[in-house]
């Protein structure tokens, strides 16, 4: 059993807070709606402290407040979260900040692959973005996953790529560029996906793909991807 409860941990959170900061936060596309104003760096100081903790994860989150969000994704066991739980906190997504500390964590599960193909799906602004950062973090943080399990995320990028919706493209160029980091081989395939992307009508795939072009054929990746070769 934990020795900290969630009404504990949200005084801590109160305490390192700044309300001030809010307007700051909103400028950069965070939703202010349920935070205190506490920023990543004191959430982190409270996760340390903590540790991982599972059932206190769960109770944060319960909470609905942003911050402790955050904090139950940095703390919660991706070892044990299951896919219903997963499926709940994702259908309460409502800032990219806390959707991507959850999957920054969530990778690491074994739920991890069939939940991106399950979100991607949907709909819902928050819920596909979910799907597309799995899979840039994924490309991240997986290092046993073969290229081909990339590879066939490509057509679910190319797909959604006429996705205007600011939360989906920005995933969506992120999967791409990070696939296209992961090495040589994998570099050359998403060039090749985002040159097909670029020429789609779309003013928002020719966002994705020529950001992605642009940093993936940079020297400073291709340098780097040689040297990792």
């Amino acid at each position: 059993m934990s020795k900290y409860t969630a009404t504990t941990i949200i005084k801590k959170l109160k305490a390192k807070a700044d309300p001030s900061q809010l307007a700051g936060m909103a400028r950069f596309g965070i939703n202010p709606k349920g935070r205190l104003g506490a920023s990543v760096k004191s959430i982190r100081e409270v996760a340390k402290e903590t540790g991982r903790d599972h059932q206190l994860a769960l109770d944060l989150w319960k909470t609905g407040i942003a911050e402790a969000r955050i904090l139950a994704a940095i703390i919660m066991d991706p070892e044990k979260i299951t896919a219903k739980q997963i499926d709940s906190w994702v259908k309460d997504l409502d800032s990219w900040d806390i959707n991507d500390q959850m999957c920054m964590n969530f990778d690491k599960s074994p739920l991890a692959w069939k939940k991106l193909y399950d979100w991607v799906k949907s709909e819902q602004e928050f819920t596909k973005r979910a799907g597309y950062t799995m899979i840039a973090c994924l490309a991240w943080h997986d290092k046993e996953a073969e290229d081909k399990k990339f590879v066939e995320t490509l057509p679910l990028i190319k797909k959604a790529a006429t996705d205007e919706r600011n939360m989906v493209k920005k995933a969506v160029n992120w999967a791409l560029r990070n696939i296209g980091k992961r090495n040589l081989a994998l570099n050359k395939i998403a060039l090749k996906t985002a040159k097909e992307i670029v020429r789609l009508d779309n003013k928002t795939a020719r966002w994705i793909a020529k950001d992605a072009i642009r940093e993936l054929e940079s020297e400073q990746i291709q340098t780097r991807l040689r040297k990792k070769k």
